[in-house]
């Protein structure tokens, strides 16, 4: 499993945070959330598996440590998507953010539409009725093909 893979559960990125604080037993992290002990050693060896901790023991106990570097190859990721654009052509740097206005609207679109066929609350609080939403569904249907 790679590091995006292993960081895509939000309980192994919640224990990713507390283990950069400093080195943890399992009994310590299983405090912290509302899931068994089993259930935390489960997330451990896979964040272990994608070489993001490493299990020191220390006696008869054992200490999971984030690996120092681990999430270089996340950092890089992010840091290309925060750099500014090149135009090769022109050689010279866009100083234009990677994400617009469009594409947060379509954002914002895509969210509306998932909270609607969901027959959840529009942005405004308000209670959707299943016959809208079904007739949104079906429009959507159409305009995706």
């Amino acid at each position: 499993m790679d590091e995006f893979e292993a960081i895509a559960d939000p309980v192994r990125r919640a224990l990713i945070e507390r283990l950069a604080r400093g080195p943890a037993r399992v009994v310590d992290l299983a405090a912290d959330h509302a899931i068994s002990r089993p259930a935390i050693s489960r997330h451990l060896r896979v964040l272990g598996e994608a070489g993001l901790t490493t299990a020191v023991d220390h006696g008869r106990e054992r200490h999971h440590e984030l690996t120092p570097g681990a999430l270089s190859a996340v950092r890089g990721w992010l840091d290309a998507l925060d750099s500014p654009v090149v135009d090769q052509a022109a050689a010279s740097v866009d100083v234009r953010p990677r994400f617009d206005s469009r594409h947060l609207d379509a954002l914002d679109l895509e969210v509306r539409r998932t909270v609607r066929e969901r027959g959840s609350v529009d942005a405004d609080g308000e209670p959707l009725d299943s016959a809208r939403t079904q007739v949104d569904s079906v429009s959507r249907q159409k305009e995706t093909g």
